[in-house]
């Protein structure tokens, strides 16, 4: 089992910045990617930033890139999400995730197993 807790959600105005910052604990040495997915009220949950343990290999969905990047330091097990020029569309619950290796249709993708509680960001025009 892995835990997580995620902090630094805040109100912004747009153009801002905020960091956001994941806590692991249990047993991370099995994670193989971690990271941070959002929801804004009456939306699916979107993948935001991915980064893999090993090698720190990221992904960014294209409404964010550019303008987050996405941090792990391995020694402290902790994650961040850093995030510039906010805009009033970023404003949603943000979620931190841990997920393990899987196999789909012969290549290893990232699958989420573990996920924490939330944390919001508001961003006002």
């Amino acid at each position: 089992q892995v835990q997580l807790r995620e902090s630094g959600g805040a109100s912004v105005q747009a153009g801002g910045s905020l960091r956001l910052s994941c806590a692991a604990s249990g047993y991370t040495s099995g994670v193989y990617c971690m990271g941070w997915s959002r929801q804004a009220p009456g939306q699916e949950r979107e993948v935001v930033s991915v980064i893999y343990a090993v090698g720190g290999g990221t992904y960014y969905s294209d409404s964010v890139k550019g303008r987050f990047t996405i941090s792990q330091d391995n020694a402290k097990n902790k994650m961040y999400l850093q995030m510039n020029s906010l805009k009033p569309e970023d404003t949603a619950m943000y979620y931190c995730a841990a997920g393990v290796r899987s196999l789909d249709s012969g290549s290893w993708v990232c699958e989420y197993r573990y996920w924490g509680q939330g944390t919001q960001v508001t961003v006002s025009s």
